[in-house]
């Protein structure tokens, strides 16, 4: 663990760049690993399905390269909030998981996605909220969750998906047209 675990001071110090991958392939516990896993297996189906339609199988690459540049661009900004911060440390797939997430809701802004199977509201809704949430609790601290993580890679999903795929904006923006709360 404090091998792989990402340690923005060692990778500035020790210059041990290999952290920003390895602390996406371990865990604080077995919950966060499932969830992950869970919203991972949720998401990415989808996001694997629309990329192999669209680029045949090379969409495979292009979705394990979102999920793995997920990870390491979520962790940039915390490097460089972090770098001279000996005790400073974040693990997990947060950004990756969360780049897949958020492509999920460019091409499916309306889809509703319930929470806890009893709220439901469209992805777009949850990902105003996630977003609001991951800023305010970025800010706050203090619960030793990288928020940052997840709002970069959230971000970074967006961007890379508009990237390799630029007509997903149109497609978005016509699904807008029917966009409702309820």
């Amino acid at each position: 663990m404090n091998k792989w675990i990402f340690n923005p001071y060692s990778v500035n110090k020790y210059k041990q760049y290999y952290r920003f991958i390895t602390s996406g392939f371990i865990h604080n516990d077995t919950l966060h690993l499932i969830f992950n896993m869970f919203v991972l297996w949720m998401f990415g189906k989808n996001i694997e399905y629309i990329f192999t339609t669209i680029f045949g199988s090379i969409g495979l690459v292009i979705y394990a390269a979102m999920f793995l540049l997920g990870i390491i661009v979520a962790d940039i900004p915390t490097y460089l909030k972090h770098k001279e911060h000996a005790y400073y440390n974040a693990l997990g797939a947060s950004g990756g998981v969360s780049s897949i997430l958020f492509s999920f809701v460019l091409f499916a802004p309306n889809e509703p996605l319930y929470l806890y199977g009893i709220i439901g509201l469209p992805g777009l809704a949850w990902a105003a909220i996630y977003v609001a949430y991951s800023i305010y609790m970025g800010k706050k601290g203090g619960d030793n969750i990288n928020h940052d993580a997840h709002l970069w890679g959230g971000l970074f999903g967006i961007a890379f998906t508009i990237g390799v795929y630029p007509e997903v904006l149109l497609h978005f923006f016509n699904q807008l047209k029917d966009f409702s709360l309820f």
